[in-house]
């Protein structure tokens, strides 16, 4: 009984305690670029294909958080860039290695700096014989553990991984100066709801996910930029924290009580077709058999 509740906690619990479907689906449908000037120099690019990029414009170049997944969706990035400023991207920095992320990285010529956690530069090589790699000529050329503070072009930003959340490589990039917290994925989906991506296949956790969100709702900041989805306050980024900290207690005590995953399951209003969708949105439905496997034997 002791591996079931240890399963249901690291690895479905985790998906009893967000709606994965929900962001998946808003993922799937590509929009027409967007550019928000969110303050002086600091631009957020939503839509094309993949995640929110944002950019920011330095003395010389610019510094750009995250890519998008293909090639031409990226360049229509690039091309909105050079609508705002003359000067090139010279400095990526990469919030975590989902290709939605780092694919467009091949739209950059050789040369770039490429800042990671150290952890997403690991996944990002093991990604070498997947069906969709990073591209492996455009790796991190700079990784960190769990802080960093650089100056680039100018620019002050402090990069932080508190804890293996959304995946084990996990970065969060603040600008001290502009009060603008990049969250990646760990912030990803409407504030009002209790839902977010774990990628228990990267070792992220839902524990990490809160002890990530917490240490960003630290920081002295009131702008916070997702990785899919609309920006947030700092009002808005607590209310989501709350949602899913009261979500992981209520499944950690019934876990405790003994609860099976069917109990927890309809405790938490979560159909078996709901359940499996979650699964098959992330495609990770093995996890769901597994946990049946492990069920069936205690």
């Amino acid at each position: 009984m002791n591996e079931l509740r240890k399963l249901v906690l690291g690895m479905l619990g985790v998906a009893a305690l967000v709606s994965f479907s929900a962001v998946a689906r808003a993922q799937q449908q590509p929009q027409p670029l967007k550019v928000t000037k969110v303050k002086d120099n600091v631009y957020w690019v939503q839509g094309g294909v993949g995640s929110n990029d944002g950019f920011i414009v330095g003395t010389n170049g610019v510094v750009l958080v995250d890519t998008k997944t293909t090639v031409d969706s990226e360049k229509g990035v690039i091309a909105e860039i050079a609508k705002v400023t003359p000067k090139m991207v010279n400095t990526v920095i990469i919030t975590h290695s989902d290709g939605d992320h780092v694919n467009g990285l091949a739209a950059f010529p050789s040369g770039l700096t490429i800042i990671a956690q150290e952890n997403c530069k690991k996944e990002m090589e093991a990604s070498a014989g997947s069906r969709n790699p990073a591209p492996q000529d455009r790796l991190p050329t700079k990784t960190y553990g769990k802080t960093d503070k650089l100056t680039a072009d100018g620019v002050h930003i402090r990069l932080y991984h508190w804890a293996s959340g959304h995946t084990s490589g996990d970065t969060v990039v603040y600008l001290p100066d502009e009060k603008i917290v990049f969250g990646g994925d760990l912030l990803a989906g409407a504030p009002d709801r209790a839902e977010t991506r774990i990628h228990v296949e990267k070792q992220g956790s839902a524990a990490g996910w809160i002890e990530n969100v917490k240490g960003m709702l630290g920081l002295d900041a009131d702008t916070y930029l997702t990785g899919h989805g609309e920006m947030m306050t700092k009002a808005e980024v607590q209310k989501k924290l709350d949602l899913i900290q009261d979500k992981y207690n209520k499944i950690k005590t019934m876990v405790a009580q003994g609860k099976s995953l069917d109990e927890i399951k309809t405790s938490l209003g979560a159909g078996q077709s709901e359940w499996r969708t979650a699964f098959s949105g992330l495609n990770r439905s093995h996890l769901h058999g597994s946990v049946e496997k492990e069920l069936s034997r205690s």
